[in-house]
């Protein structure tokens, strides 16, 4: 049987995208409603005093819990970029036989709990105190496990799409060294799996409670429970606001996985329209 005969009919396809559409809508649009709602029906007022200046005091650990986050995610994506890609690239060019076991431990985490994380982190912890202080930036070794597994399979995917290997033994043949292969060779042709990885980083580290709530660590997740006892509603429109952030970074991580193919197969037909 061909593939054609195995797709589905169109109005299938129809019927499934909207039932998906709908299922995401339902709950966005009822937190969006919950949000206006007010004594005297609906209005903006919950919207214009979450940013009122005589509410500071009361929404403060909000954004304290965002900077927090924000200074987590940036020492994440640095581990992932500076760490995580560097190794993939060295696994691959000098220790193939190390593949199997570096992808099973780094998707490992994805199958542990994150209530089991945190137990075993705990006294590891106790040594990262010691060491480098109690800063909320050294949250980011664990979110740095946390998100090995999204961040491999982005990566991985953008170099079984390039010729890692050639590339390298090229640009080292020319005379370049190990950092110009890594960073003018290799980083640009796996741009796209570095931005996915690094935009996925990002979202589950914003979206984290468990591991930050155990630790007794402020983050945006917990600032948003900690206020939430006090103002439900301004703890909802910053979940909203936080579903289209993430919503913003899937289109930033299609467009980027897209943008470099269409301009290859584009620059590959111009080519081959102008051979005689």
């Amino acid at each position: 049987m061909s593939r054609q005969g195995l797709a589905p009919h169109p109005a299938t396809r129809w019927v499934i995208g909207i039932v998906i559409v709908g299922l995401f809508a339902i709950p966005i649009v009822s937190m969006a409603e919950y949000t206006l709602r007010d004594l005297d029906g609906h209005s903006l007022t919950h919207w214009a005093s979450l940013f009122d200046p005589a509410n500071a005091a009361k929404y403060r650990p909000i954004w304290v819990g965002l900077g927090n986050s924000i200074v987590l995610a940036i020492v994440t994506v640095a581990i992932v970029l500076f760490l995580l890609a560097p190794t993939m690239v060295l696994v691959a060019l000098r220790f193939p036989a190390l593949r199997r076991p570096f992808e099973f431990l780094v998707l490992l985490p994805i199958t542990i709990p994150a209530i089991v994380l945190v137990v075993g982190l705990a006294p590891i912890y106790l040594v990262i105190g010691r060491t480098f202080g109690t800063g909320v930036w050294t949250l980011a070794f664990a979110y740095g496990i946390t998100v090995l597994p999204f961040a491999y399979r982005s990566i991985q995917a953008s170099m079984e799409a390039t010729d890692v290997r050639t590339l390298a033994e090229a640009a080292r043949s020319l005379g370049a060294s190990w950092p110009t292969v890594l960073l003018r060779v290799l980083a640009p042709n796996l741009r796209p799996g570095l931005i996915a990885a690094s935009l996925i980083s990002v979202a589950v580290v914003l979206g984290e409670y468990t591991i930050a709530s155990l630790l007794n660590r402020q983050n945006l997740q917990t600032a948003l429970v900690v206020v939430g006892k006090q103002d439900p509603y301004a703890s909802v429109i910053l979940s909203l606001l936080a579903l289209v952030f993430a919503f913003v970074l899937l289109l930033v991580i299609g467009r980027a996985g897209r943008g470099p193919t269409r301009r290859h197969a584009a620059s590959r037909h111009s080519s081959k329209e102008a051979r005689p």
